[in-house]
């Protein structure tokens, strides 16, 4: 089998990854890390197996269980676990995503230049972004963003001192 181009090239991204096995008629466990959309009926995920068509899904004890096309049993479940899901952006005005941030140039309202953006930390207070100097900006003080380009924040004074 050919594996699968690397997911940027093709313009999707990393949605999430199946775990174990759910039971014996090939259902999995899904770790999500987008939208609870993609696991809809008849939603098709890439994988570096190939697509993989959302037959069923539902919540159990607070995890995704999915049910794929032509997976019937465990063994079938099974071959398919560690397996990394991908799909196409999903446009949402106003949202902030994670792979419009990163590379991101920060700028404060002023206009002046901050930094890039290097990651994307979750923080239980408010998500940081993390800027490539060690920077940390909450995502609580961005004000705007142009997707991929730059980021306005508005940061208290001295917070990136």
């Amino acid at each position: 089998m050919t594996p699968a181009p690397p997911a940027e090239a093709m313009g999707e991204l990393e949605v999430g990854r199946i775990g174990r096995p759910h039971g014996l008629a090939g259902e999995v466990h899904v770790e999500l890390w987008s939208d609870e959309s993609r696991l809809a009926p008849g939603s098709v995920l890439s994988s570096d197996r190939g697509p993989l068509r959302v037959v069923r899904s539902r919540h159990n004890a607070g995890r995704h269980v999915v049910a794929f096309d032509g997976v019937a049993d465990r063994a079938g479940a099974e071959a398919l676990r560690g397996l990394v899901l991908r799909a196409a952006p999903i446009e949402r005005p106003g949202t902030l995503w994670v792979h419009e941030l990163i590379g991101a140039t920060v700028l404060g309202t002023s206009g002046e230049e901050l930094g890039v953006v290097r990651a994307v930390e979750a923080n239980p207070a408010s998500d940081l972004l993390v800027l490539e100097s060690g920077g940390l900006v909450p995502l609580r003080f961005v004000v705007s963003h142009e997707p991929g380009r730059n980021v306005v924040v508005d940061v208290p004074e001295g917070l990136l001192d």
